[in-house]
């Protein structure tokens, strides 16, 4: 776990819930992390190498699925066209485990992809999701597709 002030709010929240009689607990891996570098990195579940290890011991296969900030107009105009996103996903399921992203504003788009873990949302459903053009939320959209094996670039 991760010291995070959003995730110290969340904490806050749950126990209020809890103090009102409404059961709630904190889904751990579903906050998402930031760090505000150049470029920014950002990330939600665990590191790829932890979901190997889940995968193993919990007995499914671990899907890869990479969007690139190369081939997006949107960061390509701010002349920042390095960078990518990666979903690690169940292939079974197509639940999302976890997301890495590294490049521009890195720290906006995980939202989506910690929303996804929170509510279970699978590649297959974030795959027909319309992602506007353009923008960056495009590398998200190409990650999803390519999960799927829809991928266009």
């Amino acid at each position: 776990k991760m010291m995070l002030a959003h995730a110290a709010s969340a904490h806050g929240i749950s126990a209020i819930e809890n103090i009102c009689g409404r059961e709630h607990v904190v889904n751990h891996a579903a906050i998402p992390a930031a760090c505000f570098t150049h470029p920014e990195i950002s990330m939600v579940g665990p590191t790829e190498e932890q979901a190997v290890e889940m995968a193993k011991n919990e007995g499914w296969t671990l899907g890869k699925s990479q969007g690139s900030f190369r081939a997006n107009s949107k960061a390509l105009a701010e002349g920042e066209g390095n960078g990518i996103a990666k979903v690690l996903f169940k292939k079974e399921t197509g639940e999302v485990v976890a997301v890495h992203i590294i490049g521009l504003h890195a720290a906006d788009l995980i939202q989506e992809c910690a929303n996804a873990v929170a509510a279970g949302t699978t590649v297959q459903e974030l795959s027909m999701m319309v992602h506007t053009h353009p923008t960056l939320s495009e590398v998200m959209d190409e990650a999803f597709k390519g999960a799927v094996g829809m991928a266009s670039h």
